[in-house]
C-alpha cells in the first residue's frame, strides 16, 4: 500500500483551497489510511460512489449513534425515518415554495438597500435558509425571529470541526436547550391543533407511537434545522465567491439567465458545501486494491470525487455550461440528501436575484475567512462591495 502524504486538514492552506491536496491524494494514494486519524480516506469518484451506494458494506451508523437522526441509521430504520419527512420534500411541495422563497429573498435584499459594502454571508446567505426552514416546519410568525436567532447560534456552535454526527452530539448549549424547549411547546400546540405543515405531520406520526418516538421527533427537527440550513448557506456563499473569482463565468450568467440551473449544479460540484461522508465498514471489502476490514471507519471524500478528471473534464475550472455533471455534492444511495431539491431551488432563486440587485458587485477582500470545518465547507464571512 502506498504511503499517503501527510495532510493537515485544518491548516490555513487546506481550508483556503483543499483541491490541490485532493489531487495529490487521488494520484498517489486514492484509498489510504490517514496517518493522523487512523481513518480510511477514499478519494476517487468511483470508489466514493461505491462507498455511498453500498449501505450493506458501509454502514452509516457511527459508534452508539441511532438517536433518531437519519444521518446515522441504516435501512430499515433509516427507511422508516426518511419516509416520514419525505412528504415535505416532494417535487410538487418544493415547487410550491418558490413564490415564498422569492419573497424572502426580496425582503433580505431590500434590508441591505443603500449599503455600499456588507457581509453577504451574515446578511443574505445565513438568514435565507433558516427563514425557509422555519416556515416549512410551521414556526409561528411571532416566534420566527427567536427561531432564526437561536438556530443561527446552534449552527455556529457546531464548533471548528463538525462531523456527520454533529446534530446528535451538540450538547449542553443554552441555544440548543432554548430550541428544544420551543420544539416541545410547538409539538404540544400541533397535537391539539394540527395544521398543514411539517411539524404537524411529524407530530401526528409521533402520536401513533410505533411510527416515531418522541426522541426521534426532537432529533428529526434538530436535523432538519441544522442539516438543511448549513448546506444551503454554503451553496450560496461558496457559489457567490466562485463567481466573483471567475468574472467571465459571472458575466456569462448575467447574460444567460437560462444557464441558472446548470450554474447551480456546477457551483455545487466546484466547491461542494459538504466535503465528505463518514461510514463504517461492516464486511471485508477491497477498494482500488486496498483491503478494508470490518469495524474500520471510512471517509468518502465527495469534495475530491467532484474534481476527479476521470469523470469531469478540466475539473478545476468553473464552467457553468458543463452538461455532464453527475456530482456527489448531495451524496448518493439511500442517504442522498432529502432536501436537495429545496437547496437547489433556493440557490436558483437567491444567486441570480443577488447578482441582479448588485450589477457592480465585487469582493472587498482577497482572502475571505473560511470556517475551520472538516465536513461543512463554508465561509465565516464574505465582505463585498455593491459599487
Amino acid at each position: 500500500m502506498t504511503t499517503a502524504p501527510t495532510v493537515d486538514w485544518l491548516s490555513p492552506a487546506f481550508l483556503r483551497d483543499p483541491y490541490p491536496f485532493y489531487k495529490q491524494l487521488r494520484e498517489e494514494a486514492p484509498v489510504h489510511r490517514d496517518p493522523l486519524r487512523g481513518v480510511w480516506m477514499v478519494m476517487r469518484y468511483h470508489d466514493v460512489e461505491h462507498v455511498l451506494r453500498d449501505s450493506a458494506t458501509f454502514s452509516a451508523r457511527q459508534g452508539n449513534a441511532g438517536g433518531g437522526t437519519m444521518l446515522v441509521t441504516d435501512p430499515p430504520e433509516h427507511t422508516r425515518l426518511r419516509s416520514l419527512v419525505s412528504q415535505a420534500f416532494t417535487p410538487r411541495r418544493v415547487a410550491e415554495m418558490a413564490p415564498r422563497i422569492e419573497g424572502i429573498v426580496r425582503d433580505l435584499l431590500d434590508r441591505m438597500s443603500g449599503k455600499d459594502a456588507f457581509d453577504a454571508i451574515a446578511e443574505f446567505a445565513y438568514p435565507l435558509p433558516i427563514t425557509v426552514i422555519a416556515e416549512l416546519l410551521g414556526v409561528d410568525p411571532e416566534r420566527r425571529d427567536f427561531f432564526r436567532a437561536e438556530g443561527l447560534k446552534v449552527a455556529y456552535s457546531l464548533g471548528p470541526s463538525p462531523d456527520p454526527e454533529a446534530m446528535r452530539r451538540v450538547g449542553g448549549g443554552t441555544e440548543r436547550d432554548s430550541l428544544f424547549a420551543y420544539f416541545e411547546e410547538l409539538i404540544e400546540k400541533r397535537r391539539e391543533e394540527p395544521r398543514d405543515d411539517l411539524m404537524s405531520a411529524l407530530t401526528q406520526a409521533e402520536m401513533k407511537g410505533d411510527v416515531l418516538t418522541h426522541g426521534e421527533l426532537l432529533a428529526m427537527l434538530f436535523l432538519l434545522l441544522v442539516g438543511g440550513h448549513e448546506t444551503t448557506v454554503n451553496l450560496i456563499g461558496n457559489g457567490l465567491l466562485a463567481l466573483l473569482r471567475n468574472p467571465e463565468q459571472l458575466a456569462l450568467l448575467r447574460e444567460r439567465p437560462d444557464l441558472t440551473q446548470s450554474a447551480v449544479e456546477e457551483l455545487l460540484r466546484y466547491d461542494s458545501p459538504v466535503q465528505y461522508s463518514g461510514r463504517v465498514c461492516v464486511r471485508e471489502v477491497e477498494l482500488s486494491g486496498v483491503r478494508i476490514r470490518p469495524g474500520e471507519p471510512v471517509r468518502a471524500i465527495t469534495g475530491s470525487a467532484n474534481h476527479d478528471p476521470e469523470v469531469f473534464a478540466d475539473p478545476d475550472r468553473l464552467d457553468i455550461t458543463r452538461e455532464a455533471n453527475p456530482h456527489l455534492a448531495f451524496g448518493t444511495g439511500v442517504h442522498h440528501c432529502l432536501g436537495a431539491a429545496l437547496a437547489r431551488l433556493e440557490g436558483r432563486i437567491a444567486i441570480p436575484a443577488f447578482l441582479e440587485r448588485y450589477p457592480r458587485l465585487s469582493l472587498a477582500t482577497d482572502e475571505p475567512h473560511w470556517r475551520p470545518a472538516l465536513v461543512l465547507r463554508g465561509l465565516e464571512s464574505l465582505p463585498v462591495r455593491a459599487n
